[in-house]
């Protein structure tokens, strides 16, 4: 009898584990759908992404292709958003244009991502002369303009889509650094963590297990605040004439072809569109990751 009921206790006492783990990932899904505006961010987002990746299917023309009875057209009922200087429809090139400003905000992410949280890591839980060293680097780079030293390096490495994702990729990791050793820091000292050091658990999965669970909430809206700024300063590039070159579209290139006072003035369809899906995709973002830190923010969890 005291078999079965210690068996029925083990059981009860999983089963709420259980309910216990669920009931967290579900407050925090709760929490996020309370956050109206990044619900709604979230779901044009999605419409964005879906149309960047299936562009091939959305896109009613090649983005390259020239109509040679369509030059400088506004919009029309064969053209939706008219075509530009040369005849290319310029809903398709927006489309495709979609696939290289999100793919640069998603590598560059990845790459500075996986640089800050290891750095981070490293200065935040062993300390030292390890911690001086990489946090006097981190200050280093913090102290120049950073768009002055995106532009010197990708003068040096010539434009293009690839050394767009480098360069910001390897300079957008200190502030991401900065977050992660802040919370390093922090648990460091929690007992939990002096338990498992006690008791003989390997450096390694303290910082794996034990760790960073806890900090992925900064570091996922780090992220999504990261994708918003790659975003804009791929736009800047290559509306500087340093980003994606013709004739492969970007939402900064189109804007960059359609500078002109004459465009500005009488060719809307040329700059307004480009434009606005810049605005409307870091926007997004932006509510995205305001939601995420809502969600995902201990002292707000009732």
């Amino acid at each position: 009898m005291s078999t079965n009921q210690n068996t029925l206790n083990e059981i009860a006492t999983t089963l709420g584990k259980g309910r216990k783990e669920i009931s967290m990932a579900r407050l925090i899904v709760m929490r996020f759908l309370r956050h109206r505006l990044a619900v709604i961010a979230l779901g044009i987002f999605v419409l964005i992404a879906l149309s960047a990746i299936f562009a091939g299917t959305f896109a009613p023309y090649n983005p390259n292709k020239i109509d040679p009875t369509a030059f400088d057209e506004g919009p029309s009922a064969a053209h939706l958003l008219g075509t530009d200087q040369v005849g290319r429809d310029v809903l398709s090139r927006l489309i495709y244009g979609g696939q290289v400003s999100l793919s640069v905000g998603v590598v560059a992410v990845a790459i500075f991502m996986l640089i800050g949280v290891t750095l981070g890591a490293v200065t935040g839980y062993y300390g030292g002369w390890v911690d001086m060293l990489i946090s006097r680097a981190t200050d280093i780079i913090l102290s120049f303009p950073s768009l002055m030293l995106i532009l010197v390096l990708v003068s040096v490495l010539g434009p293009g889509l690839q050394n767009i994702m480098l360069v910001l990729g390897l300079l957008g990791w200190p502030q991401i650094s900065r977050i992660v050793r802040a919370e390093f820091m922090r648990l460091r000292v929690q007992e939990f963590i002096t338990a498992a050091q006690v008791v003989g658990v390997p450096t390694r999965r303290i910082i794996l297990h034990h760790v960073m669970p806890n900090i992925m909430g900064p570091v996922l809206v780090g992220a999504t605040f990261g994708v918003a700024s790659s975003i804009l300063s791929e736009s800047g590039l290559s509306f500087l004439g340093l980003g994606v070159q013709p004739p492969s579209a970007s939402w900064g290139q189109m804007l960059n072809a359609a500078q002109s006072l004459t465009i500005l003035e009488q060719k809307p369809w040329l700059w307004i569109p480009p434009g606005a899906m810049i605005l409307i995709s870091v926007l997004c973002i932006n509510f995205i990751g305001d939601g995420l830190r809502d969600a995902l923010d201990p002292r707000l969890r009732r």
